[in-house]
Order: C-alpha cells, then sequence, then structure tokens
C-alpha cells in the first residue's frame, strides 16, 4: 500500500510504501507481535533473476527516507541521497536499493508508537522488547515479498552497521557482501553507559508517566539527545566549530543567558528531534543496541565473525568516539575475506552522514573491484 508521497528528481520507482504481514512474529524474548508494518522505500529496478538488491539499514533516530526528495515538500533529501542515485555507489541504474524503516520505530513500521488491535490503544511500554536479530528478521521477510532472492549488498552504519552483521550471520547464503560502518560486533560498555544516561534523562521527566504521556517529555528526550549528540561528533570539530564563541560576543561576559555557541547548537539538536521522534521509541531502540552481541547464544567471537561468508569491507572514523576503530579493527580480524578503510574527518561518528565523497570512492571501488 503505498502512501503515495512520490519523490522528485530522482527514479520513478522511489516511493514511500507500507508492507504488513499478519502471521505472528516470533522475537528473541519468546513473545509475539502481530500484525507487523514495514514502512519502506525503494530506489531502482529489481532485475529478472532478483539479485541487484542491496539493503540499507538506518540508525537509531533515522527512517526510510535514504534518498531523493519529497513533492510534499521537495526541500530535504534523504540522508544517504550522497550515496544513492544514478552514478553514484549505490548506482540506482544497476541496484535496486531497498530501506525500511526498522522494527520499533516510528516513521510507519509497528512499533510503541503503534496501535495494539488487542486493546485498541497505542502499545507504548506493553511493546515487547526487540532485539537487532528481530529487526533483521522482519527485514527478510520485507526482501522476501519484494522478490529479492539475494543481496548484492547490505550497508548501514553504527545501529545499522549492527543489523548488518546479523544478516551475514544469520543469511550467510542471501548477502554477497557487507559493509558495517562505524559499529561494533558487541556494544561496549562506553555505549551503554551513554545510553542508560539518555534514557534516565527522559524517564526522569515528569512528563514521562511511566511511558502513558500524553504530551512528548519534551524535556528529557531533548536532554537525551544533547548527549547523544556529544558522542555523536567529536572534540577537534567542537572545537573548531564553536571554541568558547557566545551567542552574542558583545555580551556580557558572566550572563548566564548568554549561551556558549556549543551550549546553543546542543539544545537546536534536541529541540529538532523532539518534533520528530517519539521517547518510548528512542527507550525501546537505544536498548536493542545495547543488547546487541553477535556472540549471545552462538560461541566465541572469533567463531562467530569466522562464520560470515560474505565480502565485507568494514569502515571506520578517525575521529569517531562513540564506535572507535578498534572495533572495527576487530570486525575485520575474524570476518575472513574482509578489509578496513577508513573516513578522515573530524565530524566523529557522524561523518557517514557528511564525507559523502570518501564513502562514494571506498563503496563504489569496493563493489566493483573488491578494494
Amino acid at each position: 500500500m503505498s502512501t503515495s508521497l512520490e519523490l522528485l528528481d530522482f527514479v520513478e520507482t522511489q516511493k514511500v510504501e507500507l508492507y504488513s504481514d499478519l502471521r505472528a512474529l516470533q522475537l528473541e524474548s519468546g513473545k509475539s507481535l502481530s500484525p507487523v508494518e514495514v514502512a519502506y522505500e525503494t530506489y531502482g529496478t529489481l532485475n529478472s533473476e532478483g539479485t541487484n538488491g542491496v539493503l540499507i539499514c538506518h540508525a537509531l533516530t533515522a527512517n526510510s527516507h535514504a534518498a531523493g526528495r519529497y513533492a510534499t515538500n521537495g526541500k530535504t533529501p534523504g540522508w544517504w541521497d550522497g550515496l544513492i542515485g544514478p552514478g553514484k555507489a549505490l548506482d540506482t541504474n544497476k541496484y535496486f536499493v531497498v530501506c525500511p524503516n526498522i522494527l520499533g520505530s516510528c516513521y510507519g513500521t509497528t512499533g510503541p508508537t503503534s496501535v495494539n488491535p488487542v486493546t485498541g490503544r497505542a502499545y507504548r511500554l506493553s511493546f515487547p522488547q526487540l532485539t537487532v536479530r528481530d529487526i533483521v528478521r522482519v527485514q527478510k521477510q520485507l526482501l522476501d515479498f519484494l522478490g529479492i532472492q539475494k543481496l548484492a549488498a547490505a550497508c548501514g552504519s553504527s545501529l545499522g552497521g549492527m543489523q548488518v552483521l546479523e544478516w551475514g550471520i544469520m543469511y550467510p547464503d542471501f548477502c554477497e557482501a557487507l559493509i558495517p560502518i562505524s559499529t561494533a560486533a558487541r556494544q561496549p560498555a562506553w555505549c551503554i553507559a551513554l545510553n542508560a544516561a539518555t534514557r534516565s534523562a527522559i524517564t526522569s521527566d515528569p512528563e514521562w508517566k511511566n511511558g502513558d504521556y500524553t504530551d512528548q517529555p519534551a524535556g528529557g528526550l531533548a536532554l537525551a539527545r544533547m548527549i547523544g549528540m556529544i558522542s555523536y561528533r567529536s572534540p577537534k570539530e567542537f572545537e573548531t566549530r564553536f571554541g568558547r564563541n557566545r551567542r552574542d560576543p558583545s555580551g556580557f561576559a558572566y550572563d548566564p543567558d548568554n549561551l556558549f555557541q556549543v551550549e546553543s547548537y546542543l539544545r537546536h539538536q534536541g529541540d529538532k528531534l523532539v518534533k520528530r521522534f517519539d521517547a518510548n521509541t528512542y527507550v525501546y531502540l537505544s536498548r536493542a543496541t545495547d543488547f546487541h552481541d553477535v556472540t549471545w547464544g552462538r560461541g566465541l567471537l572469533r567463531d562467530v565473525l569466522g562464520s560470515i561468508t560474505s565480502k565485507t569491507l568494514c569502515i571506520g572514523v578517525s575521529s569517531d568516539v562513540r564506535y572507535p576503530k578498534q572495533y572495527q579493527h576487530e570486525i575485520v580480524q575474524f570476518v575472513p575475506d574482509s578489509k578496513y578503510a577508513e573516513i578522515n574527518s573530524i565530524h566523529g561518528h557522524d561523518a557517514f552522514l557528511i564525507e559523502f565523497e570518501q564513502l562514494n570512492r571506498m563503496i563504489k571501488g569496493f563493489l566493483q573491484r573488491g578494494y
């Protein structure tokens, strides 16, 4: 079912669509979920063999709008528009690119904001806890529905990169290539600590009301985003971009209302997220990243990663403080047919949303020539 949000200046097949599955989805937690709906976008055309698919796995607060511009406003390009399209790394003249909104999100796919068919009310905290593996199972159902027989590649960063790794383990014969970016095989304690702080910010807001809020717990969600943004960027970028500059350079130096520019930036980022995201969703998906561990129930890390048969390009960022490159090197150490590439950037973890020239060169070279 299409939402008829046609896109401008891109391939004709690009639109937001909705896939619905009435079968009960068995979750890692032992609980089940039904029905499951998935919002997704596609770019390019599936070949007759069903083998030119490329799966885009998005990060925590992103959505299925990876490329192009909506006809409704024509302003905001997709978050990976710099990589998807004719002549780009993910060339839509060659590939059929699919970007689903992940399970548990609030952009059209079943999650805490969806209506529970049993109660007729939003799930909120009655939504079952999900994992990265649950997300991947739903993606596989979608790709089967679309007629994709084999993926040419699965790509994604951060939480998206976790999904990519699980694709290589859960469906080893389905993916020709894997491109995990700025991620880890197991969620590090550093990231668990950051996520714990963001969840506490949300749940400490008086408007939280144990997840049963009418009005978004705006203060808590904004603070969660501010905490997150500190680790999504880098000390060097903050110093270069903001330094000790104030919002009003000519203002009184000791006026607490004359914010440092970096303070103003973080507050702006927090306010932006409040307008487009949901607090319950943030809590659920941040927990899903914390539960991420490819070894869980499987064995030793070297054996689990060693079972991946897809050729793999693992990309790190020189200034990433959230998932430093040591975690990508760990992946490459154990995945048999794997290579490491590094984005040289001051933009930290978020460089995967900014450094399109470097990413185009790396991904295009890898998909075309294997390096």
